[in-house]
């Protein structure tokens, strides 16, 4: 029954190739591929093919790219490939009922949190950034708002305290393919109820921002290493340094004491080769990879060769001036 139906894909980034990876893998019925225009990226600004497109050319899947789909003639163009299905993972774009209304069992997301925790842009760094213990994965029937469709499958994963953004994203986009293809036969088959999300426990992931990258010595330690795993690998939480900006990408709790160390928050208390630790609103934190601007990102002990940071300094945010 799965081999028969008409399958429309939606995605963009890494997180969505595994799913359309697997599809493609167990040979489904594949007539289009949706994803994000090219745009240019990096320094040089060079037009950039997502990585959805990339894996869709290679196995010669039609590829449709258009800015929006409030468009009548995207609309028909969509009509036209009579999808029974669609499956969608990180596509980009909001999509309005009449593309939600036009496949016969509906539109599937593959959502990177446990819904409804966590609905909105960025599942996985909010995750990271309170703290959670625990993500997973939820494939949820669409319907016209934020993440706010029925459940069709949950699957559950611990966050490892070394975990960033993108090796959580990582772990999740597998996983989501193999949630997918494990009850998708099922879904189509009538054998799964869409299950509604309980309003009560929804929570919100809106948008990474760069202006929320600068760090808060005065934050407990805590918060402050949640802070700069979930903005890893984006926009990557920094401090200043003596009107240097320093990035901060990875960071471990220490419980290092220093008697004769500053007690204001931001302050220097120890540095070696394990790191930079530095004094927060409560306990202690080591930084240990850094990278000033234009420069590599650099184990503490590479970066403090090039690099000169010294006990009693202070670290600050953007809002503090320098004393």
């Amino acid at each position: 029954m799965l081999n028969s139906k008409r399958i429309v894909f939606a995605g963009t980034p890494e997180f969505a190739v595994p799913v359309l990876r697997r599809l493609i893998d167990n040979g489904l019925n594949l007539v289009g591929v949706y994803t994000q225009p090219d745009r240019p990226s990096g320094r040089g600004r060079h037009i950039s093919r997502s990585p959805v497109k990339l894996l869709a050319i290679e196995y010669a899947v039609p590829v449709m790219q258009p800015v929006t789909f409030k468009e009548a003639a995207v609309c028909r163009e969509f009509r036209m490939l009579r999808p029974d299905i669609m499956i969608v993972a990180a596509y980009g774009q909001i999509l309005p009922t009449s593309i939600l209304d036009v496949p016969k069992y509906g539109c599937l997301n593959v959502h990177a949190s446990l819904l409804p925790r966590w609905r909105g842009a960025a599942p996985v760094a909010r995750a990271i950034e309170a703290g959670d213990t625990t993500t997973g994965i939820t494939i949820m029937l669409m319907d016209a708002g934020m993440d706010t469709g029925a459940v069709i499958a949950k699957s559950e994963i611990n966050v490892d305290h070394s975990d960033n953004s993108v090796t959580l994203m990582e772990k999740l986009a597998a996983l989501g393919a193999e949630v997918l293809l494990r009850c998708l036969p099922d879904y189509l088959s009538g054998e799964l109820t869409p299950v509604p999300q309980d309003e009560v426990h929804a929570t919100y992931a809106p948008k990474l921002k760069k202006s929320e990258a600068s760090i808060d010595w005065a934050r407990s330690a805590e918060d402050i290493r949640n802070k700069i795993r979930a903005l890893n690998p984006w926009p990557v939480a920094h401090t200043k340094h003596q009107g240097n900006r320093i990035r901060v990408l990875e960071a471990e709790i220490t419980d290092d004491t220093d008697p004769g160390a500053p007690e204001t928050c931001g302050s220097v208390c120890r540095v070696d080769k394990r790191g930079i630790a530095v004094a927060c609103g409560q306990g202690m934190l080591r930084l240990t990879k850094l990278q000033r601007d234009h420069g590599k990102p650099l184990p503490a002990r590479d970066f403090l060769n090039g690099y000169s940071i010294a006990k009693g300094d202070r670290l600050l945010c953007n809002l503090q001036r320098e004393p």
